[in-house]
C-alpha cells in the first residue's frame, strides 16, 4: 500500500499529533495549557514545539521576563493545511482498510453510515 497524499511524517507521532490537534481548535494557546490537556513535563513540550517550529508549523510568542514570563503558540497557516492534511490521509487508510462489501448485498454509503451515526448519538443525548 502507497502512503496517502497529504500523509505527514512529522505530525504523525502520537505526542506531535495531540499537540498539532489541540492547536488546531484555537487562535492561541498558552503553554501552559497545552503542557497539562496533554500531561507532558515542559522539557518533552518544548522539544515538539522546537521541532514544528523548526518546519514552520508553528508560531511562538514570548511575552514578560523574569517569573512573569508567558509563551503562547499557534498553528501557522501551514501547520493548519499540514494538520488536515494528514487527517485526511489517516482517514483515507482507515477507509481503504475497511472490509471489502458482501457479494449481492447492499453497503451504505459512508455518508449514509455517518448519518446513521450521528442520528443514533442524536437520539442518544
Amino acid at each position: 500500500m502507497s502512503t496517502p497524499t497529504g500523509f505527514d511524517e512529522l505530525i504523525h507521532p502520537a505526542t506531535r499529533l495531540s499537540v498539532v490537534a489541540l492547536l488546531a481548535a484555537t487562535e492561541w494557546a498558552d503553554f501552559a495549557f497545552v503542557r497539562d490537556s496533554l500531561s507532558l513535563s515542559d522539557s518533552a513540550l518544548s522539544k515538539q514545539l522546537h521541532t514544528l517550529g523548526e518546519a514552520g508549523y508553528l508560531e511562538l510568542r514570548k511575552e514578560g521576563g523574569g517569573r512573569k514570563r508567558r509563551t503562547t503558540v499557534r498553528l501557522t497557516d501551514h501547520g493548519r493545511a499540514a494538520f488536515e492534511g494528514h487527517v485526511a490521509a489517516l482517514r483515507a487508510i482507515v477507509e481503504s482498510a475497511g472490509p471489502p462489501p458482501a457479494t449481492g448485498v447492499a453497503q451504505p454509503s459512508t455518508t449514509e453510515a455517518r448519518q446513521r451515526q450521528h442520528g443514533h448519538a442524536e437520539a442518544a443525548r
